[in-house]
């Protein structure tokens, strides 16, 4: 049987998927994606990612507070998210980390929330999916400091330089490579590939967002895998079936499925 792919990092609950949500999962297994994992950003979609978790087999929850979002986060809320970390289905606290790019929120609020999170994570033994950008040393030095390698998890959307990877490696953790291994000018995310043990690897989509080339520009979806597995194939000189197959059990290990 050949190996079904394992999307790491979704976010079906995305308004860009109203129109034709049911109809886009229910081709899913056919199309040879095998497990998705949707992925919290918002307080919000922490509701919806372990509802979409309870109508597709196929699918499991991670939950948390994006960088972005958490200017909306107080103890009660709090309370909620530990109550959802509890839920059968949910097997990650995430997407969490820092974000000085957007800056929607103060890097004190940023570090605060992305601490609680980290302890959660920690607190129901959960892996954490980390967003960090422009944030490099903050996230790693916050992330040594909470002893983040006891907790493992994934590097989302891993876009830093060869140097900073070693160090997540070093520690443990998975990175997170999507579309962006298949740009022109995805230089410095190719020589990170290329260093890597292939048992690190986990193939992500960050869909809506990020589509893969062909596609670049468009809604992205867990469908454009391929195109991601291809590529890290290429760089890694094996075919991009063995790519999917190692890759899957990378993401059952890292999800502990």
């Amino acid at each position: 049987m050949e190996a079904m792919i394992f999307e790491s990092h979704a976010h079906y609950d995305d308004e860009q998927f109203e129109e034709d949500r049911t109809e886009l999962l229910n081709s899913m297994q056919e199309n040879g994606i095998g497990t998705i994992i949707n992925v919290g950003a918002t307080f919000q979609s922490c509701t919806e990612v372990v509802q979409l978790a309870q109508e597709y087999p196929f699918i499991y929850a991670a939950v948390g507070v994006h960088p972005d979002e958490v200017g909306i986060l107080d103890e009660e809320r709090f309370a909620y998210l530990r109550e959802q970390c509890k839920k059968d289905k949910v097997v990650a606290v995430g997407e969490i980390g820092l974000d000085y790019y957007w800056d929607n929120e103060s890097h004190g609020i940023q570090k605060k929330w992305f601490q609680r999170q980290l302890e959660l994570a920690r607190e129901f033994n959960l892996p954490v999916i980390i967003h960090s950008r422009d944030a490099a040393k903050d996230t790693l030095d916050i992330m040594k400091a909470e002893n983040a390698e006891e907790i493992g998890g994934v590097i989302h959307c891993f876009s830093y330089s060869l140097e900073m990877a070693k160090e997540y490696l070093n520690m443990g953790f998975y990175l997170g490579i999507g579309g962006v291994v298949t740009f022109n000018n995805g230089r410095k995310l190719k020589e990170v590939v290329e260093y890597m043990p292939l048992d690190r690897i986990v193939l992500e989509t960050d869909c809506p967002y990020l589509s893969p080339v062909p596609n670049r520009g468009k809604r992205n979806s867990s469908l454009n895998l391929p195109y991601v597995a291809e590529a890290i194939g290429q760089i890694k000189g094996i075919s991009p079936e063995e790519v999917i197959k190692i890759t899957n059990q990378n993401a059952r290990n890292l999800y502990r499925l």
